[in-house]
């Protein structure tokens, strides 16, 4: 039995629901949880779930090992990172000490490294740095790369046909000395190196290499575009970011304000100047980042990724968002974000120290994990933890097997009925916290948190609204009752409106009828 975490008056966490890394395929979604599980949710075409079957999915589900479906298999294998392709998943197998303790790609520990970057699939051609055509490979294959040889490889993201990566500066990874490598397809300037030329061999980026005033540390890659996450390595009161993009830009997915491409990095416009960025990804044709504070944005490609759903754009643009837009969790910042992971067109955001997920954009074949197979413009949470395994916990069965020959047992018939119903209740559940979320922020002006559950109500299931409005105002600020005025006298003018419009629709029905029996 996994460990969990107690808070005087609110539920517990379990350490095994953590989700600890996120990744999203084409039209599906990886999850890796704290005691080295993969769930898989969305499309199942081409067996890119794992769980067994090529059937789509609304809700995490687990993958199979070996098709077993006991999770709890001493066989099984604990899992330490995750990856999706467009119609495939990777899952890496490791121990529970490597899940907590992340390292980078290349092993420094004798200041060489010594597992050298393999690459496989249609991958520029080695033979001379002049040669710009693409090969394909089959194989893992050692790239003969001189500039990388003793240094760390610390991240890389692959798009269609370029390649990004963060590597030491010395022997050894320490502090600010990341420098940052391009070389594939150049066709867009996704290369970030001024130019539209295909480079077969890793060349440093100028704005981020060894001399440069930026430290990069995170990137990502679209089909055509590159993100570059960095911040000034001299000393500073506050550790503020700078998102660079650059490469293909028709779609607004560089948030340049305009549909150009370019191929020198720019800041994407209109962030925020003193946040700093915890995470960034790309979908084919759009952009997402999350900061430290909790606050989402994300732009490029059209509405149906809920990138833009009350704005409207004209000409060239077509309602696709060309500068970030900001995304809010009920009218708020996501509480204690840890990752942002995108999709062909859907995004999904990791937050609540790992413990909450949300996800929005294009839901078809049930790849927001929401139970659902529709659209969503706004975020909304994931089924999560999953369902079988938080029902299954509380019950005390010997055995789920079936028996021989495949034949279910009236246990499991009766567990997978009570999962169906599980799965509503869960659904259910989760919008009734989303619309708890938006009556609480109306009547106390702030967002709703768990650890506004009066204590009066978990002991003895009684709660004094007007007790609580009262302790409210009184802890209130002479600009939040200000704010509260305005806001509660705008309700009130509105209610004031719709009785006079009601008077009037009555005086004029009165008049017609009385008219028309004058008439006969």
């Amino acid at each position: 039995m996994a460990d969990v975490t107690e808070s005087p008056g609110l539920p517990t966490r379990n350490p095994a629901h953590k989700i600890v890394a996120v990744a999203a395929g084409e039209a599906h979604t990886l999850a890796l949880s704290g005691d080295g599980k993969v769930y898989s949710w969305g499309r199942g075409t081409f067996g890119r779930l794992g769980n067994g079957s090529q059937s789509d999915e609304n809700h995490p589900v687990p993958i199979k090992w070996d098709n077993n479906d006991d999770l709890q298999d001493e066989k099984c294998p604990k899992f330490v990172g995750v990856a999706a392709g467009a119609y495939h998943s990777l899952a890496l197998a490791g121990t529970l000490a490597q899940l907590n303790s992340p390292r980078s790609l290349g092993d420094d520990s004798e200041g060489k490294s010594k597992n050298p970057l393999k690459m496989w699939g249609n991958i520029p051609q080695q033979s001379s740095p002049d040669d710009n055509t693409f090969t394909l490979i089959s194989v893992p294959n050692p790239i003969p790369m001189f500039d990388f040889y003793g240094h760390t490889v610390v991240k890389v993201a692959c798009a269609n046909e370029h390649v990004v990566a963060l590597v030491s500066a010395g022997e050894k990874h320490v502090g600010d000395d990341l420098v940052c490598y391009t070389w594939g397809n150049n066709n867009h300037g996704q290369l970030g190196l001024g130019d539209t030329e295909s480079r077969s061999h890793p060349q440093a980026v100028a704005q981020f290499s060894e001399g440069s005033a930026w430290r990069a540390y995170d990137v990502a890659c679209g089909s055509f575009h590159t993100v570059v996450l960095t911040f000034k390595k001299q000393p500073s009161d506050t550790l503020a970011s700078v998102c660079w993009t650059f490469g293909l830009g028709e779609n607004g997915q560089l948030g340049h304000g305009t549909t150009q491409s370019s191929s020198l990095p720019e800041p994407a416009r209109e962030l925020p100047e003193n946040a700093y960025f915890v995470s960034v990804d790309c979908g084919l044709l759009h952009t997402s980042v999350v900061s430290s504070a909790g606050e989402v944005w994300s732009w490029g490609m059209e509405k149906g990724l809920g990138l833009c759903p009350d704005v409207s754009f004209s000409g060239v643009d077509h309602g696709d968002a060309i500068l970030p837009l900001q995304f809010s969790c009920n009218g708020s910042n996501f509480p204690d974000p840890v990752e942002v992971a995108c999709g062909a067109a859907h995004t999904v955001l990791v937050a609540d120290d790992g413990y909450k997920l949300w996800s929005w954009g294009r839901g078809r074949s049930g790849v927001l994990g929401d139970g659902k197979v529709s659209d969503s413009y706004s975020p909304t949470m994931v089924l999560w933890p999953p369902l079988s395994e938080d029902f299954s916990d509380g019950l005390n069965i010997e055995s789920k097997k079936p028996k021989e020959g495949g034949e279910k047992t009236e246990v499991d018939e009766k567990l997978s009925s009570a999962m169906e119903e599980m799965k509503l209740l869960q659904s259910k559940l989760s919008v009734m916290e989303s619309y708890v979320s938006v009556l609480h922020g109306s009547l106390f002006g702030k967002p709703f948190e768990e650890s506004d559950i009066p204590a009066s109500l978990i002991e003895s299931d009684s709660f004094d609204v007007g007790k609580a409005w009262q302790g409210m105002l009184e802890a209130a600020d002479g600009k939040e009752l200000r704010r509260l005025e305005m806001f509660y006298g705008n309700m009130l003018d509105g209610v004031k409106d719709k009785i006079m419009k009601r008077k009037i629709q009555e005086i004029v029905k009165e008049h017609l009828q009385s008219s028309s029996t004058t008439q006969y």
